[in-house]
């Protein structure tokens, strides 16, 4: 997809194209064609659980994928700043707070495929002089999420319970402590990434914990609702291999790109739970 600037609007037009991370001479074409001033590689096989399922389709996405767009790149020779949607799930079970120089310990099909891409994105920029840089991001969630993420599975499970839809929630790992921000914030750290005049890496985090527990509390509590009496635990949504504790120590983007979030769990929390409790009561009507 690009922005075209087109002076005769009021407005900037927006163009989908279709290509796929699995096709490298499509994304080729797509480059000589559009000629982007930026590239943001978000695509992906993103689901982290999902990834012990499917670990060859989510490392060729996932990890090739990135390669196939760097390769593009190059072979286009287009003059282009290029960002890597690197994951907080890179860190594994090495203990937090996490940084840009904390070691990496993928536990995931999926956190292996993204420690490749992240890789190569530091490989192309040495080996060929490209604006390649990686945003390591914690958990950035919205009420745009994905229905099977936690996070939105709690949040979209306690609005339909408030208004007698849904009876029971079901979770896996209440102990698993993340560091949740809004994703909107995380998106313009994106772009302050590339407006930089040298590539970097970066982790882009709130700092601060709390664990599914806690999260699945607030989003009940929020509306005056006893979680306890709503939520039982599946194995099924348990990893084979567990990761503990992710918590980012965003310090150098609060110096390199003047980045800070300013909504925490928290208010995640009400701002998710109210977009669900809203399309609930949109189907009431």
């Amino acid at each position: 997809m690009h922005f075209f600037e087109d002076p005769h609007a009021k407005h900037r037009r927006f163009f989908l194209h279709y290509a796929d991370l699995e096709d490298a001479g499509r994304l080729t074409n797509l480059l000589n064609t559009i000629r982007p001033d930026e590239v943001y590689n978000l695509g992906a096989q993103s689901h982290v659980r999902v990834s012990f399922d499917i670990p060859d389709y989510t490392g060729d996405v996932t990890g090739l994928g990135n390669t196939r767009l760097l390769e593009a790149i190059r072979i286009s020779k287009v003059d282009c700043k290029f960002y890597q949607a690197s994951s907080s799930e890179l860190f594994g079970s090495t203990p937090p707070p996490q940084s840009e120089n904390t070691p990496f310990h993928p536990r995931s099909p999926y956190a292996v495929a993204k420690l490749y891409a992240y890789w190569m994105t530091v490989n192309y920029r040495e080996a060929y002089g490209i604006h390649a840089s990686n945003g390591i991001l914690f958990n950035h969630e919205s009420p745009r999420r994905g229905e099977t993420f936690v996070t939105r599975k709690i949040t979209k499970a306690v609005a339909n319970i408030k208004k007698g839809k849904q009876e029971k929630l079901f979770l896996g790992n209440l102990d698993a402590v993340r560091d949740w921000g809004y994703a909107k914030e995380y998106v313009e750290a994106m772009w302050l990434m590339l407006q930089q005049d040298q590539p970097t890496d970066l982790v882009i985090a709130t700092g601060i914990s709390a664990t599914v527990r806690d999260f699945a509390r607030a989003a009940f509590e929020y509306v005056g609702l006893e979680w306890e009496k709503y939520i039982e635990i599946d194995p099924m949504y348990f990893r084979p291999a567990e990761v503990d504790a992710l918590i980012g120590d965003p310090k150098k983007a609060e110096r390199t790109i003047k980045w800070k979030p300013t909504t925490d769990w928290k208010g995640l929390v009400g701002i998710m739970v109210d977009h669900d409790l809203a399309i609930s009561e949109g189907i009431d009507q």
